[in-house]
């Protein structure tokens, strides 16, 4: 007898185990499109221990350039992550009206503030899937590679009362960024003043201001993006902290692959403040890449090689709930 016919003939069956099974014969998980206007469309995934009867995590994923969320989906594994431990993701997809390889356009200036250009775009796409869903706004995440890891550092210091943490892989600080020459040229060499990019960094938050937590992942070997934005990233949010009275020192641990080079060995820093809590992490993994770090290779710009960059993210993501 199944458990749906047993609840009604053996009292001792809980309410709980029937709620098992009901998600079991009636929840799915969705993966479905949505359009935004004529130009942006988005993509959602729920997973099928959803029920609506209680507030879920969201992760906001912002894809990287001539990548889409079918791509980044896989590539990052995300959606995997969000069947295991019950969160939404969201995926913003831009528009090749926009820009020819897919780019989030970051280094534009009308996309570097609140209510503004792609930024506005993305919180739009996050206010439609809050009211569909139930979500629960003091723990929505925000996640970006390349292009779109510059474009989350933007949104979090334009929504930094939005975002209760932001994962940055393979991009930096848009710095002094304002068209194509200039996001070049913080590509090849990193923010060149982090003091002042960090207190303008402060200064755009204006009324929404709080200090907010930063993973940030790193190859080694990229040379589309320099490393070095990796590190003068992190420099941009120490000075950011200060603005707050939150002075950070660095934490550093190397960990060694153990498995004869099938994995790369990194290291993982932690920013701690005098109370030793931990507000930022930096991950550098050597030997790998322009790649999402222990990605699945079905997906462009991965490496399954490195330490899987969405499983630390949402751990650190988790690690920030109230």
């Amino acid at each position: 007898m199944n458990t749906l016919c047993s609840f009604f003939t053996n009292p001792i069956l809980t309410a709980s185990t029937l709620l098992i099974e009901l998600q079991s014969v009636f929840f799915q998980p969705i993966w479905k499109e949505y359009n935004y206007d004529d130009y942006f469309t988005y993509k959602v995934y729920v997973p099928s221990t959803y029920t609506g009867l209680s507030k879920v995590p969201l992760i906001v994923m912002l894809h990287g350039c001539q990548q889409d969320a079918d791509d980044f989906a896989t590539g990052t594994e995300m959606n995997k992550l969000a069947e295991e431990k019950g969160f939404i993701v969201l995926y913003p997809q831009m528009n090749y009206f926009a820009n020819s390889n897919g780019c989030w356009n970051w280094f534009y200036e009308y996309n570097q503030f609140r209510g503004n250009g792609e930024p506005d775009i993305i919180k739009d796409m996050i206010d439609h899937i809050t009211t569909k869903y139930a979500i629960d706004s003091t723990n929505i995440y925000l996640a970006g590679m390349s292009a779109g890891g510059f474009m989350a550092n933007v949104m979090a210091i334009a929504y930094p009362d939005v975002f209760k943490a932001v994962g940055i892989h393979s991009a930096g600080s848009n710095a002094y960024a304002v068209d194509l020459i200039t996001a070049g040229e913080v590509m090849l060499y990193g923010s060149l003043n982090p003091e002042l990019d960090g207190d303008e960094a402060y200064k755009k938050m204006g009324p929404y201001a709080r200090p907010v937590p930063i993973i940030t992942f790193h190859g080694q070997s990229d040379t589309t993006v320099n490393p070095v934005n990796a590190s003068t990233l992190i420099q941009q949010w120490i000075y950011t902290y200060k603005n707050f009275g939150i002075n950070l020192h660095e934490k550093a641990a190397f960990y060694t692959s153990q498995d004869n080079g099938n994995h790369y060995s990194y290291i993982m820093s932690d920013y701690v403040d005098t109370e030793n809590k931990t507000w930022m992490k930096k991950i550098m993994v050597e030997d790998m890449g322009h790649a999402w770090s222990g990605g699945n290779d079905n997906g462009s710009d991965t490496d399954s090689k490195g330490p899987n960059a969405s499983k630390i993210m949402w751990d650190f993501f988790e690690a920030q709930k109230d």
